[in-house]
């Protein structure tokens, strides 16, 4: 462990989220008390600043291998600290507040590639990850010290570096009898497992799979790109899903595997959403059935999950969505309707923004981290031990 960095009993962090999604950049102003899993977070302001057209297609492609380039990565990775340089003075402006009123600011990054398990044929291609926006320009641009690259940190330890959010969920939404399964729907879709009066060893948690990335990515490509996303899930409710195809992409061995485990765009990216239209095209669906068999295979990814790994484990009383997911009400009633005996909810009715909550995690990992402090749960990545996770910038 290091020692700490700060021994402030109260913060402001600005924490920035850019997901597996790619729509943009996420930015929670928190006021912390504390640290640690006795922290206490609340959200002071919310600001959103969506990736245009362009940014958001070049992305995509640089999580892909056969459109990827030194050159790109390269460039991107100041390019996007640029980006969330300019998010993190907005948000600050917005809230009314000055930048010198932000003790820290702690950054996510952007996943452009993420290696959980290695590979057996290459031996380069080891264990690791790979988040885009670097520290230093982000801190000179701000003028504020700059928390990030969290996730390598754990890999170094034995973890996959991912799920990260479960420990902040651990903070946030642990119930003395309520056993609570937290399940976030962005790009990829992770979910935590909370048992009533949960202890930090008691907690566990994995990737379930893509969230809204194929679903996007279809809508994208039916529309001409006209869409980024099925608003609402209305697209989907107009259709009708094709289960025997949901079927048959369950069968994709990521499902089968024992948790924990991650995955990204490397397995279900741009390739994968396209290949999954022109099945369904040649299967003769609709526009509208397309979209609603996307939406049910993320329904059945979250659903089949909580089934064969979660349920068995420990009980469970209600299932709280997050992340953009949460907005799409075709696919939560799918999720309700695959399990009758829980109560679905968004965790915008426990006073977490479905939106602000995965920055609002960072936020907490930064804080952590400036303490000193171990923010990560092993039970949840696989690590063998406590670390602390992050990298410091100075401005």
């Amino acid at each position: 462990m290091i020692g700490p960095l700060w021994n402030k009993r109260r913060s402001t962090v600005l924490g920035l989220m850019s997901g597996t999604s790619l729509d943009g950049i996420d930015a929670a102003i928190v006021s912390i008390e504390g640290a640690g899993l006795e922290a206490k977070a609340k959200l002071l302001h919310y600001y959103s600043v969506p990736y245009d057209e362009a940014l958001r297609e070049r992305l995509k492609e640089l999580c892909t291998t056969e459109r990827s380039s030194v050159d790109l990565v390269c460039g991107m990775n100041v390019y996007l600290a640029e980006k969330f340089a300019e998010a993190s003075i907005a948000a600050v402006r917005s809230a009314g507040m000055d930048m010198e009123d932000i003790d820290l600011i702690s950054s996510h990054g952007q996943t452009v590639w993420h290696i959980p398990e290695g590979d057996s044929v290459d031996p380069y291609k080891v264990r690791s990850t790979l988040q885009l926006g670097d520290l230093s320009v982000l801190a000179k641009r701000t003028g504020r010290p700059v928390v990030g690259d969290f996730r390598p940190a754990d890999m170094a330890v034995g973890g996959q570096g991912a799920p990260l959010a479960p420990y902040g969920d651990l903070i946030l939404f642990r119930h003395p009898s309520k056993g609570r399964l937290l399940q976030n729907i962005g790009g990829i879709g992770n979910c935590t497992a909370l048992p009533a009066f949960a202890g930090p060893e008691d907690v566990f948690a994995f990737d379930t799979g893509p969230g809204n990335m194929v679903i996007d990515q279809a809508v994208y490509l039916l529309s001409d790109g006209k869409l980024t996303y099925d608003e609402g899930g209305s697209w989907a409710a107009q259709g009708h899903a094709d289960e025997a195809l949901v079927a048959e992409m369950l069968d994709h061995p990521y499902f089968a595997a024992e948790p924990p485990k991650s995955t990204g765009r490397e397995l279900f990216g741009k390739a994968y959403a396209a290949e999954f239209v022109s099945r369904t095209t040649a299967r003769g669906l609709s526009e509208s059935d397309i979209v609603a068999t996307a939406t049910a295979f993320t329904a059945r990814t979250i659903t089949e999950g909580c089934k064969r790994f979660v349920f068995p484990r420990c009980a469970i009383d209600e299932v709280i969505v997050s992340g953009g997911g949460a907005h799409n009400r075709t696919l939560l009633n799918m999720i309700q309707q695959q399990l009758p005996g829980q109560a679905v909810r968004t965790s915008g009715e426990l006073g977490v923004s479905d939106d602000a909550k995965e920055a609002v995690i960072f936020a907490l990992l930064g804080n952590d981290f400036m303490h000193g402090i171990s923010n990560h749960l092993p039970s949840a990545t696989g690590a063998d031990r406590s670390t602390v996770l992050g990298k410091l910038a100075l401005p």
